[in-house]
Parts: C-alpha cells; structure tokens; sequence
C-alpha cells in the first residue's frame, strides 16, 4: 500500500515538474486596478509589452476600476493560484486593513515586481487664482468650502497628500470622486475640479502641453522636471517627516502561486523593467526604476504599509488601527 502511494506521488511530481517549467501555455490575464489613462495604466501598458516578448504569449489587461483598487484586487484573489491572473497595481491595498476597504493587502500576494516610483504634486486648473502652494493655502483658508479637489477615494494617493497638508494646515476642500488619476485629470482640464494632487507621470504631458499648471511638489528636493516648482516643504518644513513618499506600481499573483511559476513572471518582468525602451519612458515622465522582487520587494512592501497604515490613522479617516494588523508605527 504504502509502495502504491508512494509511486503515485512520483507518477504525479513527473507530471506536474514539466506543466510548470512550460508555463505559460496560454495567454495570462493582467487586471489593473485603475482606469485607463492614469499613471497605473500608464506603467503597466508600457511595460507588458517587453514581458510579452519574454514569456511568448500575450497579457491580456483588463481595467476593472472600484473600491480604490479593491475590485481589482479582490477579484485576482478569487482567482487560481496558478500565476494565469495578474494583479497590476499601485500603492493602495497597503492601507485597505486599516481603511477597512478589504480584509486583505499585498501581503496575500506573492510580488513579481515592483516596477517604479512616482512623484506626487498638485495642480491647479489655469484659471485658478494661485500659483504656489502658500497662494493655494492662503485662498482655500480665506474662502472654506469653495474649492473642489478631485479625489480617487480613501486610502487613493489624493488622499494621503491631503492627509499629510492637513497635518500642517487645517483646509475646508469640497472633495469630488473619481476612478482613477486619469479621469480627475479630465475634470481638472474641464473645470469641473479646481486643483488636485496628482502623480508627476500621470500629468506631466498634461502641464507641458499649457492644459493646467503644476502649484506644488510634493518632495523635499527639487524635481528636474520641474526645476522652478519649490517642494512643499520650502512652505511647510513639518512635512519632512513624511517625505520623500510617493506611489509606486507592481505585478502581483495570488499567494502561494507555485515557486517555478513565480520565477518565470519575475524574470520575464525584471528584463523588461530595465528594457531601455520602458526605462527611457518613465523618465520622460518622472518615475523612478526599481526593478525589485523576491525578499526586496516584500521589505518594500512592509515598510510602505507601516508609513501609510498610520499616516491614514493619524489623519483620523481610518476604520481600525494598524495596531490590530500587528502593523508598527515607523
């Protein structure tokens, strides 16, 4: 019985070796977590492409857009864990515990790459009557509840920069909802929204071509894309706490995806990361290369989610402390 047994596990790890060493036998399933447009859609189209020529096959994506990025996430969780579903994200599910927006966060994924960083800064439609950030504050403080920020909900990147103004200067915003950067950038353009905080990549081609102007930077160091924006911390130095923070994006399978899977995705993702093609673009557009996986990544991963888990507390429009996930104060 036991010999029985035993020669069924061989039988079944023979069969099994050759099914992941061929992975991928079919095309694979990218779901992004925003809208098309914006700056996680931005990254993830230009460099799928390079993964495609690595894996041969093609990476069908998809924006399914909701719940600051947990209808996406949820979705690939409900997945198979058989590396075929892509998650493609930003920073978001690390402030989903806290926020209560989903019981899970990056830590029930496995990340095959952590492909780049953003730079977050305000803009203003070009009619509005600021140039600075001090201009902005002193208008928005003189005038409460008469200035309209778009916003991509609680735990959107929007909502962390305000979190982080509002640590320094307490403003009355009219906050109007969007699905992504992409969509509030339009509204910005139209008017419909006054001034938002954005990711540099997302707007940069927006700024260049006159369609709104840049107010802020939110960094501690002077952009070279922006060479005659001051970082906000000129205006308010108390945000040098929190600084430099910004979005970043990955590729992302389900936990427990089969190890030899994980390094094919990894592989194929790291090659086109650094691919000059990918490389070249997301300078053009102010984000940074990282390139990282494995253990790298997942450090990354927890220490962004202590950083932004108690920004999002400390700002007051959490559901639950990060100390109830066992998340620890930076």
């Amino acid at each position: 019985m036991k010999k029985s047994i035993l020669g069924a596990l061989v039988a079944l790890s023979i069969v099994a070796t050759p099914a992941f060493a061929d992975f991928p036998q079919k095309d694979i399933q990218g779901v992004i977590q925003w809208g098309a447009g914006g700056s996680t859609d931005t990254v993830m189209r230009s460099v799928t492409p390079h993964a495609e020529k690595e894996l041969g096959v093609d990476i069908i994506m998809t924006n399914r857009t909701g719940g600051v990025g947990a209808i996406a996430t949820k979705y690939v969780y409900a997945k198979k864990a058989d590396g075929y579903t892509l998650l493609m994200g930003a920073e978001n599910p690390q402030m989903y515990k806290t926020l209560g927006l989903a019981k899970i966060d990056y830590s029930d994924f496995t990340p095959i790459n952590i492909l780049a960083r953003g730079v977050p800064i305000f803009v203003a439609n070009n009619d509005a009557p600021y140039n600075n950030m001090k201009e902005f504050t002193d208008y928005a403080k003189a005038n409460p509840g008469k200035v309209k920020t778009g916003s991509t909900g609680k735990g959107g990147l929007s909502s962390i920069v305000l979190a982080m103004l509002d640590s320094q200067i307490k403003l009355d915003l009219i906050k109007v909802p969007y699905n992504g950067d992409g969509p509030a950038l339009t509204a910005l353009q139209a008017g419909t929204v006054d001034i938002m905080p954005a990711v540099l990549g997302a707007s940069i081609e927006h700024i260049k071509a006159g369609r709104m102007k840049v107010i802020g930077l939110v960094d501690n160091k002077v952009n070279k894309l922006l060479p005659n924006t001051a970082p906000i911390t000129e205006t308010f130095p108390g945000l040098s706490t929190y600084l430099p923070w910004g979005p970043f994006f990955g590729v992302f399978v389900k936990k427990d995806t089969d190890q030899a899977i994980v390094d094919k995705l990894a592989s194929a993702y790291s090659k086109a990361s650094h691919n000059p093609e990918f490389v070249a673009l997301m300078d053009k557009r102010g984000f940074s290369i990282m390139g990282i996986g494995g253990a790298e990544a997942v450090k990354f991963l927890e220490s962004y989610r202590s950083v932004s888990s108690w920004i999002v507390h400390d700002a007051g429009f959490s559901k639950h402390s990060p100390e109830e996930f066992n998340i620890p104060r930076p």
